[in-house]
C-alpha cells in the first residue's frame, strides 16, 4: 500500500514517538513529517530514523498557507494526523494570540487544502460516512482532555461530555475540535478525533511537570508546585498513546470520537514524591534527599482542579490499554533523561534550536 501520509508536528513531544512508530511498522508508507521547528520541534528526537527510506522531514508552518500549499502540491497527502500545536498552558496565559493563531487557524489551514485537494462526497453528512477500506481521505485530529474544563473529586470524562474549556489553550483546542467536525459535517471531509490526558516520557521538552522535576532534581533545583499540589491529572506514557494513535488511525470508524487515557490519578504532589523516590535511588542519594528541593508557588489564573479519563470506548472497541503502570513508565521515562543528558543540556540551553535553524533557513 503505497500510501503517502503527513504527521503535522512530529518534531515535537508526542509527534514524534507517532512519527516513529509509523516508520518502523509502516515501510511501504511515505512518512512526511511536517514541523515548523518552533522551540518545543527538536529534529534530535528522530535522529535514529532520520535516514529512513520512507521518511521525510519538511520545515513549514501551520499558520503559512502558501507554504503549506506548496508541501500539498509537492506530496499529494493521502491522509494527515493532525498533532502540530502550542500546548502549555501557562504559555497561552501570556500569550493568547500565538495559540489561537497556531491551534485555530492552522487546523483551518489544513482543513481548507484537505477540502481542496481531496475528492469529498457532501453527501456523506452529520456523522454519516460510509466504511472505509483504504487510508484515502483521512483527517486524525489529536487533542487534549483540557477541552472539557474540570471535574470535581468523582466522575470523568466521556466522548460525550460537554466542552467547558476555561484557558486559552484549552479553548484554542476545543475550537479546532470544532472546526474538524464541521468539516465532516458541512463537506464530508472523513474525520477521526481523540482526545488525550497528560503524556509523559522521553523527549519531553522540560517546561512541563515531570521533565522540568527531572532536570532539576539532577541539578538540585528548586521543584515548582503550584497552589496546595493537589491537582489530580491522569497520566497517559506517550509511547502508548502513539500504538493508540495507530490503533485509531488504521481501526477506528470514521467521524468516531476517542478518549485516550492512563486509567490512573495522580495529585501533583504525591507524582512529585514519587519522582523523588525513585530519581534520589537511581542518583545514589539519601532516600528523601530531594524532598527539600519541594517549592510551592503561586497557582496560576484558571487552574482547572482536576481532569480524569475514561478510555474504556478505546479499550472495548479497539482493544487498546496502557502497556505500563505509572510507576512503571515514570521509572523508563528517568531512565532515557539520565542517560541522555546530552539531549537535556541541549534543550535546555537551546543549542538544537539552534543548529536547526541554520540546517533548515526559510
Amino acid at each position: 500500500m503505497n500510501k503517502t501520509l503527513i504527521i503535522t508536528g512530529g518534531a515535537g513531544f508526542i509527534g514524534s514517538h507517532v512519527v516513529r512508530l509509523f516508520v518502523h511498522k509502516y515501510p511501504d508508507y511515505k512518512i512526511i513529517n511536517l514541523d515548523a521547528l518552533t522551540y518545543a520541534g527538536n529534529l534530535e528526537n528522530l535522529t535514529d530514523i532520520e535516514n529512513a527510506p520512507n521518511y521525510t522531514f519538511v520545515k513549514a508552518d501551520i499558520t503559512n498557507e502558501p507554504e503549506l500549499r506548496a508541501v500539498f502540491e509537492q506530496y499529494r497527502p493521502d491522509a494527515i494526523i493532525h498533532l502540530a500545536a502550542e500546548s502549555h498552558v501557562d504559555r497561552s496565559i501570556t500569550n493568547p494570540n500565538a495559540f489561537i493563531q497556531t491551534n485555530v487557524m492552522g487546523t483551518a489551514n489544513l482543513l481548507n487544502l484537505a477540502r481542496e485537494f481531496w475528492t469529498l462526497n457532501p453527501a456523506h453528512t452529520h456523522g454519516h460516512f460510509p466504511d472505509r477500506k483504504e487510508l484515502n481521505n483521512l483527517f486524525y485530529h489529536v487533542s487534549t482532555d483540557e477541552v472539557y474544563g474540570s471535574l470535581g473529586e468523582t466522575g470523568f470524562f466521556l466522548e460525550t461530555t460537554s466542552y467547558d474549556p476555561q484557558s486559552p489553550y484549552s479553548a484554542s483546542k476545543a475550537a479546532s475540535d470544532h472546526l474538524v467536525r464541521a468539516y465532516g459535517n458541512t463537506y464530508g471531509l472523513p474525520f477521526m478525533l481523540s482526545n488525550c490526558s497528560n503524556n509523559y516520557g522521553p523527549n519531553h521538552f522540560p517546561e512541563k511537570l515531570i521533565p522540568l522535576c527531572i532536570s532539576n532534581i539532577i541539578n538540585e533545583k528548586p521543584l515548582p508546585i503550584y497552589g496546595d499540589g493537589k491537582y489530580t491529572r491522569d497520566w497517559l506514557f506517550v509511547i502508548d498513546h502513539a500504538i493508540a494513535i495507530d490503533a485509531i488511525f488504521h481501526n477506528a470508524k470514521v467521524g468516531e470520537t476517542y478518549n485516550i487515557g492512563g486509567f490512573n490519578e495522580w495529585q501533583n504532589i504525591d507524582l512529585v514524591c514519587e519522582l523523588i523516590k525513585q530519581m534520589d535511588a537511581k542518583l545514589r542519594r539519601p532516600a528523601g534527599y530531594s524532598e527539600k528541593l519541594i517549592t510551592y508557588v503561586k497557582d496560576r489564573p484558571g487552574h482547572d482542579k482536576r481532569y480524569a479519563i475514561d478510555a474504556n470506548k478505546l479499550k472495548d472497541d479497539l482493544g487498546w490499554t496502557p502497556s505500563v503502570t505509572f510507576e512503571e513508565g515514570l521509572d523508563k521515562t528517568i531512565d532515557w533523561y539520565l542517560s541522555n543528558e546530552a539531549w537535556l543540556k541541549n534543550v535546555t540551553s537551546g543549542a538544537y534550536q539552534r543548529y536547526y535553524e541554520d540546517q533548515y533557513i526559510n
